[in-house]
Parts: C-alpha cells; sequence; structure tokens
C-alpha cells in the first residue's frame, strides 16, 4: 500500500466565529470547556499572539523555574509541559489534544500557554489574580512569520498567496483574529492585572535583560551563572537544534518542517524579504489609523 501522503490524511481546518474571532472547527467544538476553565492562584500564563516568540518564552520561564536545570527541561516537549489550553485537535486520533484535559490533570504549579485575546480569556484567570507574562512582536514580522507557520502546519487553514495573506492579516480574518486588537487589548489590560508586558524586539535586543524582569515577576533569584546559562540555552541557535523545543517530535503527522522550519529565522526585519514597496506603503497607512487610539509603540528594525 503507497504511503498516504500528508495532503490525503489531514484537512485543514475551517475557520468559525467565535465572539466574534476566528476560531478553528475543532476549537469551536470545545469553547465551552475552555471558558468553564478553573485557573489556580499559583498558575502561570503565556499569552501571545501566534508567531510573537510563545516557544521562545515558554523556555525561559521553564529555564528560570527549574533554576537552570538543562536536564529537567528536557523531561518533555514544551507543547507538553505548557498545556496550549484552547487548542483542540481530534483528528487524527495520534496527534489528539486537548489543552484543558492536559492543563486539569496537571499538578501545580502550573505554566499554560494562550493564544486568546483578552477579551476570550477564562474568567477564572483573573479571578484567580494570576500572573500573565504577555509577549508582543511588530506586527509585519509577526505575519511573515505567521505566514510561514500556515503553509507548514495542516492543522491551521490554508494561507493563499503571500498577497492573499496579507489582506487577511490586515482585516483580521486569521486564527485569533485581528493582531491590531490583540496587542492593543492586552496593553489596556496590563493596567488592572498583574500582566508582565514584553516586547520581542527588546527579547532579541538584550535577552539578558529581559530574562531578568521575567525573573523578578516570577519572584525568582537568580545567580550570574544561572543567568547566563539560560541565556545560552534559549538563544535561537540553540533551540533550532532542542528536540523538546523545535517541534520535530509533537505534530509529526502536522507539521511538515520541510516546507518552513518551525522555528525559522527569529530575526527582527525578515519583513523587509517579504513586502513590496507597494504593499510596505499600503499596510504602514493602515497600520496608523488602526493604531491611533493607543500609547502602544513598536521597533519594525533594531
Amino acid at each position: 500500500m503507497k504511503d498516504l501522503s500528508l495532503k490525503d490524511t489531514i484537512t485543514r481546518s475551517e475557520l468559525v466565529d467565535m465572539e466574534g474571532v476566528p476560531l478553528t472547527k475543532p476549537m469551536g467544538i470545545t469553547w465551552d470547556q475552555v471558558q468553564k476553565f478553573k485557573a489556580r492562584p499559583d498558575d502561570v500564563y503565556i499569552a501571545t499572539y501566534a508567531k510573537a516568540g510563545t516557544t521562545w518564552t515558554q523556555e525561559i520561564v521553564d529555564m528560570i523555574q527549574q533554576n537552570g536545570d538543562t536536564e529537567k527541561c528536557r523531561r518533555e516537549t514544551t507543547y507538553k509541559r505548557h498545556p496550549f489550553l484552547e487548542w483542540f485537535v481530534a483528528e487524527p486520533p495520534s496527534e489528539r489534544y486537548s489543552g484543558v484535559e492536559l492543563a486539569n490533570a496537571m499538578p501545580s504549579p502550573r505554566t499554560i500557554k494562550i493564544h486568546l485575546p483578552v477579551q476570550l480569556v477564562p474568567p477564572s484567570i483573573w479571578e484567580q489574580n494570576c500572573k500573565i507574562i504577555y509577549v508582543a512582536r511588530n506586527a509585519k514580522d509577526n505575519m511573515v512569520s505567521y505566514y510561514h507557520f500556515h503553509r507548514m502546519n495542516k492543522a491551521m487553514p490554508e494561507p493563499g498567496t503571500w498577497e492573499e495573506f496579507v489582506e487577511k492579516f490586515m482585516s483580521g480574518q486569521v486564527l485569533w483574529g485581528s493582531w491590531y486588537d490583540h496587542v492593543k487589548g492586552w496593553w489596556k489590560a496590563k493596567d488592572k492585572h498583574r500582566i508582565l508586558y514584553l516586547f520581542y524586539e527588546d527579547m532579541k535586543e538584550n535577552p539578558k535583560r529581559e530574562i531578568q524582569k521575567i525573573a523578578k515577576f516570577l519572584e525568582k533569584d537568580l545567580s550570574q551563572e544561572v543567568l547566563n546559562k539560560i541565556v545560552h540555552n534559549t538563544s535561537f541557535e540553540v533551540m533550532k537544534e532542542n528536540p523538546m523545543t523545535n517541534y520535530t517530535k509533537d505534530f509529526q503527522g502536522i507539521m511538515d518542517h520541510s516546507i518552513s522550519p518551525f522555528m525559522r529565522k527569529g530575526v527582527v526585519a525578515d519583513w523587509k524579504n517579504h513586502f513590496t514597496v507597494a504593499q510596505n506603503e499600503k499596510f504602514d497607512e493602515d497600520y496608523k489609523r488602526k493604531m491611533s487610539d493607543t500609547s502602544l509603540v513598536f521597533r519594525m528594525e533594531l
């Protein structure tokens, strides 16, 4: 019997409207469970718009929590160490994943990942006053990374051409909705909740400084030696080669790293290799309009 190609085995997910935000159909099925999820006061949440440095931040947090013990950080893949709360995949059975089930079964203290915009966060997370680390990445690089992620990940909707994807991204017709609403919503929320709001660009520019910020927020004292170890082990080069963080062990039937590796470039200003002059002008004009009502400022290059 011939090997079924990935195309034959997995149908890409359609998006459904969930309280005004596009989510995948399978996520829609378990939405109730997500909203009723019971947070615990010592939970830590890592919240981002997809492809804004999530896995990187997860590894930094885990290394801080494990006091720089790389062996402990290799106990499982990122995907299993930190439940992805709203993610639900039923097909194929070998890839079944329920973030809620995994989180419920996990002993405290838990570290949990979400890509939800602020208005869709399960109420118990606010009620328990949990610590949340939010990472934001400039829109242009975020969109480029998200486009390549759609190309290689069969659990995501079909991205179409780059030109088509730019339009979808600008109008918020992509999984997890509008980037603009996402970063602005969380920026506003940081004044009312225990939220550490970080920028991908700052993390690239000075990882040590940003790791220290995270450690302080998590009330962890790190020696210089441990801090340097974390900086080294969470660098893009090291993580790209680490099977526990590079997603080569999970999603084997779903992610095709030959199309584009999960850990692709991890740089700032790669958007310059993708945008045409006309696209850039159009994007900048739209961006200016959509960001005119916030004090939030991004760096598009370093």
